[in-house]
């Protein structure tokens, strides 16, 4: 590239802080910084929202006394009925009061701009309200659901909202990205100011941010000292911790009659939101692979925990098609810790975006797998497939505290802020000069576009990037390896790679997401040292030994095997009509060592 495609720094990144031009009214008029300065994130860092909300729960607000009824504030991570705490506290509370109980949900479509919500996963999100909704009517439950904009008067919304149906207790599970904490902040404040009572519950996590701490009483920033510490703290705990909570219990159908509560049955599901739409053809896709609702997510989890890997599951496919064959002793989940990073079997949970919307719940995978082994214990040994599954488990804790403990990554920002001067190259397509203001574009360059759209000439690459883009979802060894690939092949910033997964990816979560992303690119909590650089030939060799992933989702290489399927050269690249390469790993791997040596550097 010549000098003048690179951009001097990640401080000069502001200009992607900002969306890209858009048609469409609430994406053009809402533009929400991305990257925060160095200082405003060390603000935030030195008084985490997410303890001050502990605080004021530990605290506790005076109870109002009985209202007319309780409400349940349902969040986009907690999206079942079973084994919800906040909902389970709520039909409690309204059982004891002897008034009904009301579900809540609120829309909010800049939360979802602001997050960079994929249409797959809000399409998703709907489809399992449709789900819930038929579940809580079934128990007599209005489900209510608003559509509300802009996002900041929200808390008012719902505090109004709650005060016309009479409401002076509100039960929700919290939420730990930085937005949503000072939402929740707000409306804490308001719950004061107007008698109700706001009663916030850990729902996400085993063990919630907060309880596993160093030997200096912070928050873990390297992984296996904390796992050490959280499976001690389970299996001397599994009562509190993996305990299933009450079932809510219906209302007295009454309630039906009821004139100011029987409109509330009749909220319907919206079946898409404006700009977050999916055509037909994407729409019964992701209907086909990510089917709705909660008795869907356990029958997927049994199949990982008692059947087979099968090839055959490649693609876009339903992870309940016929076919599974039992096995007690070689199930997916007893393989696991030997087979979990082969990308080309159905070796990994699919539970992903169950387990990130929260339509299932992480503490009954953990106690489905003591079920199978018969045991009181949670299994810790990660020379077996059950532990290394409950590793994993304990991973999405781990970045749910570091998220909670360190909300500058919220914020945009490296988690060490040395590598904030790393010279990344530049990713947008030359501009018109002559073009100003509104009409100049934000406009993927060249290499970038063909990293989205699996042209890059790295067969292992490619194949999972366009596995993303047909599925919205690929294994996370293939996460690990594109990720790698963008930031230290290509060395374009992490935020860039981060944003875009958001934007496809139907199990988005910003925890995890923003975890995996800065491990690949070095400047996160416990992430892979700079000069640890992945060979993505080696990575494929090891992932894809047999090329069934890459035969599959690149049909230009079908005829080719061994080495050459892996690393194929310039000759047979123009050959199949595939691309060559973009860059060589060595010299990228170089300049990588280089800038990430010497932050600033070019």
């Amino acid at each position: 590239m010549s000098k003048h495609e690179r951009s001097p720094s990640s401080q000069d990144l502001n200009e992607f802080s900002q969306e890209a031009k858009r048609t469409n009214s609430t994406k053009a008029s809402f533009n929400p910084i991305r990257i925060a300065t160095a200082e405003a994130a060390g603000v935030v860092d030195a008084d985490p929202p997410y303890f001050r909300i502990q605080q004021l729960i530990q605290k506790g607000m005076l109870d109002p006394g009985k209202g007319r009824t309780v409400f349940y504030w349902m969040r986009l991570a907690d999206l079942r009925v079973n084994d919800n705490n906040a909902l389970s506290k709520a039909s409690e509370r309204a059982q004891r009061d002897g008034v009904p109980l009301v579900a809540l949900f609120v829309i909010s479509p800049q939360d979802y701009v602001a997050h960079d919500r994929s249409p797959r996963r809000i399409d998703f999100v709907l489809r399992n309200l449709e789900v819930l909704q038929d579940m809580l009517h079934d128990l007599h439950i209005p489900f209510h659901i608003i559509t509300h904009t802009p996002r900041t008067t929200l808390p008012d919304r719902v505090m109004s909202l709650l005060q016309e149906f009479g409401c002076n207790h509100l039960y929700a599970n919290l939420e730990h990205e930085l937005d949503e904490l000072r939402r929740d902040l707000q409306i804490i404040e308001l719950g004061e100011k107007y008698t109700i009572q706001v009663n916030l519950f850990h729902n996400k996590c085993i063990i919630e941010p907060g309880v596993i701490l160093t030997k200096q009483n912070k928050g873990y920033t390297v992984y296996t000292p904390y796992w050490r510490n959280w499976i001690d703290t389970l299996n001397h705990n599994v009562d509190t911790y993996l305990h299933e909570l009450p079932k809510p219990l219906p209302n007295h159908e009454s309630i039906r009659g009821n004139r100011h509560l029987s409109i509330l049955f009749e909220t319907p599901v919206p079946k898409a939101i404006n700009e977050f739409e999916l055509d037909a053809k994407d729409g019964a896709k992701m209907k086909e692979c990510w089917p709705a609702g909660e008795s869907i997510a356990i029958q997927i989890l049994g199949r990982f925990l008692n059947t087979k890997a099968r090839s055959s599951q490649l693609g876009a496919v339903n992870p309940l098609n016929p076919g599974a064959q039992d096995s007690e002793k070689r199930s997916r989940v007893l393989q696991y810790h030997q087979e979990r990073d082969r990308m080309g079997k159905d070796t990994t949970s699919r539970l992903s975006v169950y387990l990130a919307t929260g339509v299932l719940s992480v503490r009954e995978c953990v106690r489905q797998t003591m079920r199978l082994e018969d045991s009181k214990k949670v299994h810790g040994d990660t020379s077996s497939g059950i532990g290394r599954w409950i590793q994993e488990l304990a991973w999405r804790d781990f970045y749910t505290c570091v998220l909670s403990h360190f909300p500058r990554i919220s914020m945009g920002r490296p988690y060490q802020e040395k590598y904030s001067r790393v010279v990344w190259e530049d990713h947008q397509a030359p501009q018109d000069l002559e073009t100003k203001g509104e009409e100049r574009q934000i406009c993927d360059g060249n290499m970038l576009r063909r990293w989205k759209e699996g042209q890059t000439g790295v067969p292992i690459v490619d194949a999972a990037m366009r596995c993303i883009r047909e599925t919205g979802w690929v294994h996370n060894r293939a996460r690990m390896i594109v990720a790698m690939y963008l930031t230290k092949d290509l060395m374009i910033d992490w935020r860039i790679g981060e944003r875009y997964f958001m934007q496809k990816l139907i199990d988005g979560d910003l925890a995890s997401n923003n975890g995996g992303w800065q491990w690949c690119a070095s400047t996160g909590v416990d992430s892979v040292p700079y000069f640890r650089i992945f060979n993505p030939h080696t990575q494929s060799l090891k992932a894809d030994p047999t090329g069934e992933f890459i035969h599959y989702w690149i049909p230009e290489l079908r005829k080719l095997h061994g080495p050459d399927l892996h690393d194929p050269s310039p000759s047979i690249a123009d050959k199949l009509n595939y691309p060559r390469k973009m860059i060589e790993h060595s010299y990228a791997r170089d300049r990588a060592l280089r800038r990430f040596k010497n932050p600033g550097e070019v």
